[in-house]
């Protein structure tokens, strides 16, 4: 190769990072996300949300465990469900939830887009957010 030819890449290179970046930033701009961001910081100072996410986060962990060994009880399985029912009814996390919903619907729209130009699914390929 060139040197021309590695310089024109690094300067079509950059221009794709400075393109991804500046789409990084009009997302973080969309009030989609402003309302995400919002809300993730009221449940994040919200005491009753965060204990409740914590007794949920332990119940549901103990209940992994058990499914694991094979001990898991319907029962088990009915108090995680009422417990992440309890935690879902605090207002302040269900806003948040609600507002995580509407963002992910508008960043899979996102990805619909640029998967269509790359004629790839890009946010599966890239490792995207919306995926466990």
């Amino acid at each position: 190769m060139s040197i021309e030819t590695d310089t024109a890449a690094d300067i079509d290179g950059d221009h794709v990072e400075a393109l991804a970046t500046g789409f990084g930033e009009a997302i973080a701009e969309l009030p989609v996300y402003q309302r995400f961001k919002e809300t993730k910081d009221a449940v994040e100072n919200h005491d009753e949300a965060q204990a409740a996410i914590k007794e949920f986060e332990q119940i549901r962990e103990e209940f992994m465990l058990a499914r694991q060994t094979g001990n898991a009880s319907q029962e088990d399985l009915r108090k995680v469900q009422q417990k992440q029912e309890e935690l879902h009814d605090i207002p302040v996390m269900s806003d948040y939830l609600e507002a995580q919903n509407e963002l992910e619907l508008r960043l899979q729209e996102l990805n619909e887009i640029v998967s269509e130009e790359l004629a790839v699914d890009f946010g599966q390929k890239a490792g995207g957010c919306c995926e466990d």
